[in-house]
């Protein structure tokens, strides 16, 4: 597992997040099976990179 998704029980009932956030690997799928791109995300969530991103999609996967 990636160093940029944890676990833990206490954030977010346990769901996999993106390290030092309270965003769920499912909200980023979700938003980019909705059709936003990593850029627009980013645009939204300042504090996400790229890299956040993709391993949220290598977490799904």
């Amino acid at each position: 597992m990636s160093e940029r998704i944890v676990i833990h029980p206490d954030i977010c009932n346990g769901r996999p997040v993106i390290a030092g956030t309270r965003v769920t690997a499912q909200t980023v799928i979700e938003f980019l099976a909705a059709g936003d791109t990593p850029e627009d995300m980013i645009a939204e969530y300042p504090y996400l990179t790229r890299e956040d991103i993709l391993a949220c999609l290598s977490y799904s996967a």
